[in-house]
């Protein structure tokens, strides 16, 4: 059975090598991820990984979709995908001392038109950051393109205080979750 990863993300496919799973094709999704007025980030995060599915199942019918859509909440506000300096400050002085969730919805479009879906949160708690500390951070760059704007796998990861949940999640995909949904569908995984 044909497998397609559905999103340009270079950590989900490390993720995947992590659990013995190689797409036999990588098509990032094109979907419009702007969150509508009032979406809560739960469902914002389910609607998009099952759009970016669909999307690509139009395309490729006949194979095992997978895609996903990683978010970071702090009460109802999702915070967006960080793309220059002055939006990591703002959300780095918003998270931080700050306990916040990040949530990541796996949608599995499978030949026939059903899509299966599942939704898994983690919950994290950041320390206080001085502004020395975000300086520090900003020069990483590693924050580029990351929902939040700090990467748990890299240098944000001295930030975090506690975690409680899946760490694949926080990195961009859940494991344990995508494991069983490919299993499920008959994908060959140990």
């Amino acid at each position: 059975m044909r497998l397609i990863l559905a999103s340009a993300s270079p950590r989900r496919l490390d993720l995947l090598a992590r659990i013995g799973v190689t797409p036999d094709a990588v098509i990032p999704a094109d979907v419009d991820e702007s969150v509508p007025r009032g979406e809560l980030p739960r469902d914002h995060a389910l609607r998009l990984a099952r759009e970016k599915a669909e999307a690509v199942s139009a395309k490729e019918p006949d194979s095992l979709i997978l895609a996903a859509d990683t978010v970071v909440a702090v009460g109802r506000r999702i915070l967006p995908k960080v793309e220059d300096e002055e939006t990591l400050r703002a959300c780095m002085r918003l998270l931080s001392g700050r306990r916040h969730r990040v949530l990541t919805g796996v949608a599995l479009a499978i030949p026939g038109g059903q899509v299966r879906e599942r939704l898994v949160e983690t919950m994290i708690a950041m320390k206080r950051l001085s502004d020395e500390e975000i300086d520090y951070y900003a020069g990483h760059g590693e924050w580029r393109g990351k929902a939040g704007g700090y990467a748990l796998q890299g240098y944000g990861e001295v930030y975090v205080r506690h975690i409680a949940g899946s760490y694949s999640n926080v990195v961009g995909l859940p494991l344990a979750e995508t494991r069983v949904l490919l299993k499920a569908a008959g994908y060959p995984i140990a």
